[in-house]
């Protein structure tokens, strides 16, 4: 493996443990475009947008807009998004819970579709976000732990034999956390204030996860592989910030677009079936005097969520003939119920502009008998019609605990959104589509 394809991926890795929950991930995304040059913008103000500058504005704290504006750009966005949730597990309001007068549990529920088994007898720790009240003012609060405070344990094989012959977990019974060893309730409320420095009084509301302390890392013989907690869709969404940070001389206006909630369904006000987007490419759009629908036949949008790669124990699960591997390449993912956006043009806009950049391109599809996951880019376009493609990078063991990717692919996708950052779209008197 070549030293940038490692050193690509280490940055990503230190990308994902800075990222733990949607509201981290935002705001480390917003602190590299922030020592890039961005200006952060508010909805509450009109917006005067200058030229050659660089702007971003973020939703709830979860969901992210970046976008340039060029001196004289031609008449459309080029837009990646991905997001910034990654299943795992919520604590409910009064999530303490003590048992034989000697130990706290937290009561927790499930937050997307994850693999229960892969959360047991391992490091865990708390992030989130706090409401901090100050006088009649609510503040919001990142919170994060660099300590390991809890852990699910499994029940010993002795009391259950059937664990290695199938064995279905109840989220209510078999996967609440063990916190600590006392019986007096009040110790997350303690630790948050404690983290942020304030009294535990202050603190009114919180939204805090479960969140996995592995660290990620590179292995295989020739470092070909890497691990780490939300590969989905942490990957994508460091990839595509880091393209746009990397980006030269757009043609067209470069969006990237973070948003939260893609794993429960998008449909909230933060998510990609909410007016987010919308809002803020209609500004854009009336920053250079036309309507967003003007501006939309030449646009493109890469929706851009990780996709399975061929599994070395089960390639019986996948398409013969449309599974990618690791390493192989950004994937391009198809479905003909319209679970992925992807269709002809949009495949061959994209397709090109990799190889262009000399990327290589793998496709997806599910076996035609087993019903696959969906992801924004479909959810998106009911709120803005575009053209749009399913893409990502090939991973095992997605919504595991701990999933696994391939290094060359994480510089693969960097490319690829680069030079998809710095194309533009032209529509001809006869309808055809120019990659310019």
């Amino acid at each position: 493996m070549n030293q940038t394809d490692l050193d690509r991926t280490n940055a990503l890795l230190d990308f994902i443990e800075r990222s733990p929950v949607s509201f981290a991930a935002v705001k480390t995304a917003g602190q590299m475009l922030e020592d890039a040059g961005y200006v952060r913008l508010s909805f509450q103000t009109s917006w005067n947008l200058e030229p050659g500058k660089k702007y971003y504005v973020t939703r709830n704290g979860s969901s992210l807009i970046a976008f340039a504006v060029p001196e004289a750009p031609q008449n459309g966005f080029m837009i990646a998004a991905s997001h910034s949730d990654s299943p795992c597990f919520k604590l409910k309001t009064d999530s303490e819970v003590v048992m034989f007068d000697r130990y706290i549990k937290l009561n927790t529920e499930g937050y997307g579709g994850m693999i229960v088994s892969s959360w047991f007898d391992r490091p865990l720790s708390l992030a989130g976000r706090a409401i901090v009240k100050n006088g009649n003012a609510f503040d919001t609060r990142v919170v994060t732990f660099d300590r390991d405070l809890c852990l699910i344990p499994n029940v010993c094989i002795h009391f259950n034999r059937e664990i290695n012959n199938g064995y279905k977990y109840n989220k209510a019974v078999d996967s609440l956390p063990l916190l600590c060893n006392t019986k007096e309730k009040g110790t997350v409320q303690k630790l948050v204030a404690g983290r942020l420095g304030v009294e535990p009084d202050a603190i009114v509301s919180m939204d805090l996860f479960v969140i996995t302390r592995t660290r990620g890392s590179v292995f295989g013989a020739d470092d070909a592989f890497f691990c780490a907690p939300r590969i989905d869709d942490l990957q994508c969404a460091y990839t595509t910030l880091q393209a746009l940070l990397e980006m030269e001389a757009p043609k067209a206006i470069p969006v990237y677009a973070l948003f939260d909630n893609e794993e429960v369904g998008s449909e909230t006000k933060q998510g990609a079936a909410s007016m987010l987007l919308y809002d803020v490419l209609t500004r854009v759009a009336d920053h250079y005097g036309h309507t967003l629908s003007e501006m939309l036949p030449a646009s493109l949008m890469l929706s851009c969520d990780n996709g399975h790669a061929l599994h070395p124990n089960h390639p019986e699960l996948s398409d013969p003939k449309n599974a990618p591997h690791l390493n192989g390449g950004v994937v391009i993912k198809h479905n003909a119920n319209q679970r992925y956006a992807t269709d002809a043009l949009s495949e061959a806009l994209f397709a090109e502009i990799c190889k262009r950049a000399d990327v290589p391109v793998q496709h997806f599809a599910n076996r035609s008998d087993v019903a696959g996951g969906g992801t924004l880019g479909s959810i998106s376009n009911t709120r803005v019609s575009l053209k749009t493609v399913d893409i990502g990078l090939a991973q095992l063991a997605m919504h595991s605990a701990v999933e696994t990717g391939g290094v060359k692919d994480t510089d693969c996708m960097i490319r690829a959104a680069k030079a998809f950052f710095e194309s533009a779209l032209r529509v001809t008197d006869t309808g055809a589509i120019v990659l310019e």
